[in-house]
Protein backbone atom coordinates (compact mmCIF):
# COMPACT_ATOMS: atom_id res chain seq x y z
CA UNK A 1 0.00 0.00 0.00
CA UNK A 2 1.46 3.36 -1.06
CA UNK A 3 1.36 6.56 1.00
CA UNK A 4 -1.40 7.77 -1.29
CA UNK A 5 -3.39 4.59 -0.67
CA UNK A 6 -3.01 5.15 3.08
CA UNK A 7 -4.53 8.62 2.74
CA UNK A 8 -7.41 7.21 0.71
CA UNK A 9 -8.04 4.59 3.40
CA UNK A 10 -7.85 7.32 6.06
CA UNK A 11 -10.55 9.24 4.21
CA UNK A 12 -12.72 6.14 4.05
CA UNK A 13 -12.36 5.47 7.79
CA UNK A 14 -13.10 9.11 8.61
CA UNK A 15 -16.24 9.03 6.46
CA UNK A 16 -17.32 5.83 8.24
CA UNK A 17 -16.89 7.51 11.63
CA UNK A 18 -14.03 5.26 12.79
CA UNK A 19 -11.25 6.37 15.10
CA UNK A 20 -7.67 5.77 13.95
CA UNK A 21 -4.20 7.32 13.99
CA UNK A 22 -2.14 8.44 11.01
CA UNK A 23 1.61 7.80 11.30
CA UNK A 24 4.03 9.69 9.02
CA UNK A 25 7.81 9.26 8.88
CA UNK A 26 9.22 12.80 9.19
CA UNK A 27 12.95 12.12 9.70
CA UNK A 28 15.36 9.24 9.03
CA UNK A 29 18.97 8.64 10.03
CA UNK A 30 20.40 5.73 8.04
CA UNK A 31 20.66 2.80 7.99
CA UNK A 32 16.89 2.44 8.13
CA UNK A 33 14.36 0.88 5.79
CA UNK A 34 11.82 3.70 6.13
CA UNK A 35 11.98 6.88 4.09
CA UNK A 36 10.70 10.36 4.88
CA UNK A 37 7.05 10.60 3.83
CA UNK A 38 6.27 6.91 4.38
CA UNK A 39 2.85 6.53 6.02
CA UNK A 40 0.68 4.03 7.83
CA UNK A 41 -2.56 4.13 9.75
CA UNK A 42 -3.43 2.23 12.90
CA UNK A 43 -7.00 1.27 13.79
CA UNK A 44 -8.41 0.92 17.29
CA UNK A 45 -7.88 -2.85 17.16
CA UNK A 46 -4.12 -2.32 16.70
CA UNK A 47 -4.02 -3.38 13.07
CA UNK A 48 -1.62 -1.41 10.88
CA UNK A 49 -1.74 -0.80 7.14
CA UNK A 50 1.00 1.03 5.26
CA UNK A 51 4.73 1.23 5.85
CA UNK A 52 6.78 2.92 8.59
CA UNK A 53 9.83 0.69 8.66
CA UNK A 54 8.77 -2.91 9.14
CA UNK A 55 9.17 -5.15 12.17
CA UNK A 56 11.72 -2.88 13.86
CA UNK A 57 9.37 0.14 13.91
CA UNK A 58 5.82 -1.18 13.78
CA UNK A 59 5.45 -2.32 17.43
CA UNK A 60 6.43 1.09 18.78
CA UNK A 61 4.26 2.91 16.24
CA UNK A 62 1.23 0.74 17.08
CA UNK A 63 1.77 1.24 20.81
CA UNK A 64 1.98 5.03 20.55
CA UNK A 65 -0.83 5.18 18.01
CA UNK A 66 -3.18 3.39 20.40
CA UNK A 67 -2.15 5.73 23.20
CA UNK A 68 -2.81 8.69 20.91
CA UNK A 69 -6.25 7.37 19.96
CA UNK A 70 -7.04 6.96 23.66
CA UNK A 71 -5.96 10.42 24.82
CA UNK A 72 -6.51 12.38 21.60
CA UNK A 73 -3.03 13.91 21.65
CA UNK A 74 -0.54 13.77 18.76
CA UNK A 75 3.06 12.83 19.52
CA UNK A 76 6.46 12.60 17.89
CA UNK A 77 8.02 9.15 18.25
CA UNK A 78 11.75 8.52 17.90
CA UNK A 79 12.79 4.89 17.28
CA UNK A 80 16.53 4.47 17.80
CA UNK A 81 19.27 2.05 18.95
CA UNK A 82 19.80 1.49 22.69
CA UNK A 83 21.82 4.23 24.34
CA UNK A 84 21.10 6.86 21.72
CA UNK A 85 17.73 7.90 22.98
CA UNK A 86 18.44 11.28 24.58
CA UNK A 87 15.50 13.35 23.45
CA UNK A 88 13.66 16.60 23.84
CA UNK A 89 10.92 16.68 26.42
CA UNK A 90 8.20 16.51 23.77
CA UNK A 91 9.61 13.43 21.99
CA UNK A 92 8.64 9.86 22.90
CA UNK A 93 11.69 7.58 22.64
CA UNK A 94 11.49 3.88 21.83
CA UNK A 95 14.86 2.10 21.90
CA UNK A 96 15.04 -0.87 19.55
CA UNK A 97 17.66 -3.62 19.47
CA UNK A 98 16.85 -4.32 15.83
CA UNK A 99 19.79 -5.24 13.62
CA UNK A 100 19.41 -1.87 11.89
CA UNK A 101 21.22 0.93 13.71
CA UNK A 102 19.28 3.76 12.13
CA UNK A 103 16.89 6.25 13.71
CA UNK A 104 13.37 6.98 12.53
CA UNK A 105 11.08 9.77 13.74
CA UNK A 106 7.35 9.32 13.23
CA UNK A 107 4.61 11.91 13.71
CA UNK A 108 1.48 10.22 15.05
CA UNK A 109 -1.81 12.07 14.68
CA UNK A 110 -5.04 10.65 16.18
CA UNK A 111 -8.16 11.13 14.10
CA UNK A 112 -11.47 11.46 15.94
CA UNK A 113 -14.74 11.24 13.96
CA UNK A 114 -16.60 14.51 13.56
CA UNK A 115 -20.10 14.16 15.06
CA UNK A 116 -23.25 14.57 12.97
CA UNK A 117 -26.05 16.67 14.49
CA UNK A 118 -29.58 16.74 13.06
CA UNK A 119 -31.24 20.13 13.58
CA UNK A 120 -34.94 20.11 12.69
CA UNK A 121 -37.00 23.27 12.30
CA UNK A 122 -37.05 26.62 10.57
CA UNK A 123 -37.00 28.83 13.68
CA UNK A 124 -34.31 31.44 14.48
CA UNK A 125 -32.97 29.04 17.14
CA UNK A 126 -32.61 26.27 14.55
CA UNK A 127 -30.90 28.58 12.05
CA UNK A 128 -28.43 29.83 14.67
CA UNK A 129 -27.75 26.30 15.93
CA UNK A 130 -26.92 25.08 12.42
CA UNK A 131 -24.39 27.89 12.09
CA UNK A 132 -22.83 27.09 15.48
CA UNK A 133 -22.58 23.36 14.76
CA UNK A 134 -20.79 24.05 11.47
CA UNK A 135 -18.66 26.73 13.12
CA UNK A 136 -17.08 24.30 15.58
CA UNK A 137 -16.30 21.84 12.77
CA UNK A 138 -19.14 19.37 13.32
CA UNK A 139 -21.43 18.11 10.56
CA UNK A 140 -25.06 19.19 10.44
CA UNK A 141 -28.12 17.80 8.69
CA UNK A 142 -31.87 18.23 8.74
CA UNK A 143 -32.51 14.56 7.92
CA UNK A 144 -33.68 12.43 10.85
CA UNK A 145 -32.77 9.31 8.85
CA UNK A 146 -29.10 10.25 8.47
CA UNK A 147 -27.93 8.37 11.57
CA UNK A 148 -27.02 11.51 13.56
CA UNK A 149 -25.42 11.18 16.99
CA UNK A 150 -27.57 14.03 18.29
CA UNK A 151 -30.97 15.44 17.30
CA UNK A 152 -32.25 18.87 18.27
CA UNK A 153 -35.86 19.80 17.50
CA UNK A 154 -36.55 23.50 17.26
CA UNK A 155 -39.82 23.25 15.36
CA UNK A 156 -41.57 25.65 17.77
CA UNK A 157 -44.97 23.99 17.62
CA UNK A 158 -44.91 22.93 13.97
CA UNK A 159 -45.11 19.15 13.91
CA UNK A 160 -43.40 18.68 17.28
CA UNK A 161 -45.02 15.33 18.07
CA UNK A 162 -44.22 13.74 14.69
CA UNK A 163 -40.63 15.01 14.69
CA UNK A 164 -39.97 13.91 18.26
CA UNK A 165 -41.42 10.44 17.67
CA UNK A 166 -39.15 10.06 14.63
CA UNK A 167 -36.14 11.28 16.62
CA UNK A 168 -36.79 8.73 19.38
CA UNK A 169 -36.91 5.99 16.74
CA UNK A 170 -33.40 6.99 15.58
CA UNK A 171 -30.12 5.78 17.17
CA UNK A 172 -29.28 9.31 18.41
CA UNK A 173 -27.77 9.43 21.90
CA UNK A 174 -28.94 13.00 22.45
CA UNK A 175 -32.52 14.10 21.71
CA UNK A 176 -33.29 17.69 22.64
CA UNK A 177 -36.55 19.59 22.31
CA UNK A 178 -36.44 23.39 22.27
CA UNK A 179 -39.68 24.26 24.04
CA UNK A 180 -41.01 25.66 27.27
CA UNK A 181 -41.55 23.19 30.09
CA UNK A 182 -45.31 23.51 29.59
CA UNK A 183 -45.14 22.90 25.85
CA UNK A 184 -42.76 19.97 26.35
CA UNK A 185 -45.25 18.39 28.77
CA UNK A 186 -48.01 18.65 26.17
CA UNK A 187 -45.80 17.04 23.51
CA UNK A 188 -44.74 14.18 25.80
CA UNK A 189 -48.34 13.50 26.82
CA UNK A 190 -49.29 13.32 23.14
CA UNK A 191 -46.57 10.73 22.54
CA UNK A 192 -47.73 8.70 25.55
CA UNK A 193 -51.18 8.63 23.99
CA UNK A 194 -49.57 7.29 20.81
CA UNK A 195 -48.00 4.43 22.78
CA UNK A 196 -44.43 5.70 23.10
CA UNK A 197 -42.87 4.08 26.19
CA UNK A 198 -41.70 5.94 29.28
CA UNK A 199 -38.20 4.55 28.68
CA UNK A 200 -38.12 6.24 25.28
CA UNK A 201 -39.57 9.49 26.60
CA UNK A 202 -36.90 9.60 29.31
CA UNK A 203 -34.33 10.21 26.55
CA UNK A 204 -35.82 13.62 25.75
CA UNK A 205 -33.96 16.65 27.07
CA UNK A 206 -36.31 19.58 27.34
CA UNK A 207 -35.89 22.44 27.60
CA UNK A 208 -32.82 21.61 25.49
CA UNK A 209 -29.58 23.40 26.39
CA UNK A 210 -27.92 24.60 29.56
CA UNK A 211 -30.31 26.21 32.02
CA UNK A 212 -29.48 29.89 31.64
CA UNK A 213 -32.96 31.25 32.28
CA UNK A 214 -35.22 32.92 29.70
CA UNK A 215 -33.22 33.60 26.51
CA UNK A 216 -33.78 35.02 23.04
CA UNK A 217 -33.95 32.44 20.26
CA UNK A 218 -30.35 32.82 19.09
CA UNK A 219 -28.99 32.62 22.63
CA UNK A 220 -30.99 29.41 23.12
CA UNK A 221 -28.86 28.00 20.30
CA UNK A 222 -25.70 28.92 22.22
CA UNK A 223 -27.04 27.15 25.33
CA UNK A 224 -27.81 24.06 23.25
CA UNK A 225 -24.37 23.89 21.60
CA UNK A 226 -22.74 24.20 25.03
CA UNK A 227 -24.81 21.27 26.29
CA UNK A 228 -23.96 19.23 23.19
CA UNK A 229 -20.23 19.76 23.72
CA UNK A 230 -20.53 18.74 27.39
CA UNK A 231 -22.65 15.71 26.45
CA UNK A 232 -20.15 14.52 23.86
CA UNK A 233 -17.20 14.86 26.23
CA UNK A 234 -19.05 12.92 28.93
CA UNK A 235 -20.00 10.28 26.36
CA UNK A 236 -16.38 9.80 25.32
CA UNK A 237 -15.49 9.17 28.97
CA UNK A 238 -12.07 8.10 30.17
CA UNK A 239 -9.71 6.46 27.67
CA UNK A 240 -9.91 2.69 27.67
CA UNK A 241 -7.04 1.02 29.47
CA UNK A 242 -4.51 -0.26 26.96
CA UNK A 243 -3.08 -3.74 27.45
CA UNK A 244 0.70 -3.67 27.11
CA UNK A 245 3.55 -6.07 27.82
CA UNK A 246 7.35 -5.99 27.88
CA UNK A 247 9.18 -8.13 25.36
CA UNK A 248 11.49 -10.30 27.53
CA UNK A 249 14.10 -10.46 24.75
CA UNK A 250 14.62 -6.83 23.72
CA UNK A 251 12.82 -5.01 26.54
CA UNK A 252 10.48 -3.07 24.23
CA UNK A 253 6.99 -2.28 25.52
CA UNK A 254 4.43 -3.53 23.01
CA UNK A 255 0.67 -3.12 22.67
CA UNK A 256 -1.05 -6.46 23.12
CA UNK A 257 -3.43 -7.28 20.29
CA UNK A 258 -4.59 -10.06 18.03
CA UNK A 259 -1.56 -9.64 15.75
CA UNK A 260 1.09 -9.29 18.47
CA UNK A 261 3.56 -12.23 18.41
CA UNK A 262 3.24 -14.38 21.52
CA UNK A 263 4.50 -17.60 23.04
CA UNK A 264 3.45 -19.85 25.92
CA UNK A 265 6.01 -21.08 28.45
CA UNK A 266 5.13 -23.04 31.59
CA UNK A 267 1.58 -21.71 31.61
CA UNK A 268 2.50 -18.05 31.08
CA UNK A 269 1.99 -16.01 27.91
CA UNK A 270 4.83 -13.76 26.75
CA UNK A 271 4.50 -11.05 24.11
CA UNK A 272 7.10 -9.88 21.61
CA UNK A 273 7.78 -6.95 19.33
CA UNK A 274 8.40 -9.21 16.32
CA UNK A 275 8.65 -12.86 15.29
CA UNK A 276 12.43 -12.63 15.52
CA UNK A 277 12.37 -11.95 19.28
CA UNK A 278 9.82 -14.72 19.73
CA UNK A 279 12.06 -17.22 17.91
CA UNK A 280 15.05 -16.30 20.08
CA UNK A 281 12.91 -16.75 23.20
CA UNK A 282 11.57 -20.12 22.10
CA UNK A 283 15.10 -21.42 21.51
CA UNK A 284 16.15 -20.70 25.12
CA UNK A 285 13.39 -19.23 27.34
CA UNK A 286 15.43 -19.63 30.55
CA UNK A 287 18.14 -17.31 29.29
CA UNK A 288 15.75 -14.40 28.86
CA UNK A 289 13.63 -15.05 31.90
CA UNK A 290 16.72 -15.22 34.12
CA UNK A 291 18.04 -11.91 32.78
CA UNK A 292 14.59 -10.31 33.14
Amino acid sequence: MTSGDVLIEAGRLAAAGERFALATVVAVRRPASARRGDRALVREDGSLVGWVGGACSEPAVVREALRAIADGEPRLLRICPPGSGAADADVVVAESSCASEGTVEVLIEPQTPVPLVAVVGESPAADALRQLVSGIGWRVTGDLQAGAEAVVLATMGRGDEEALEAALASPAGYVGLVASARRAGVVLDALRARGVTEEALARVRSPAGLDLGPLPQREIAAAVIAELVAWRRARQGSPAELLEAVDPVCGMTVAVGADTPRAEHEGTTYWFCCPGCRARFERDPAAYLTSA
